[in-house]
């Protein structure tokens, strides 16, 4: 009986999936991208970023915005907040293998 449960621990551990790679997805690369060249374009600095979602009743420490942006992990929503608070309107996202005009 040991045996046979053995084999099983044994069977279970080779049929798993790999794990992940330490690699971020391309989509947070994309997110701390468009942040970056929203924030660029317009000449504001994420301490700027930070007084204008205060403006909106959304407050982060500018330490904080810079590791959430520097990691990518932020919430769509949160995305979006800072997208609009920075003053964007449109954003293009080009699928990965082509290029954007």
């Amino acid at each position: 009986m040991a045996f046979a449960s053995y084999l099983m621990t044994k069977d279970a551990e080779t049929t798993r999936p790999p794990t992940a790679s330490r690699r971020p997805p391309a989509a947070v690369g994309n997110v701390k991208g468009i942040l970056k060249a929203e924030l660029k374009r317009r000449e504001m600095t994420y301490a700027d970023l930070v007084e204008r979602l205060a403006a909106v009743g959304i407050f982060e420490s500018e330490a904080n915005l810079r590791n959430k942006s520097s990691r990518g992990a932020m919430t769509a929503a949160f995305f979006v907040q800072c997208l609009i608070a920075s003053g964007c309107e449109h954003v293009r996202i080009a699928p990965p293998d082509t290029k954007a005009p």
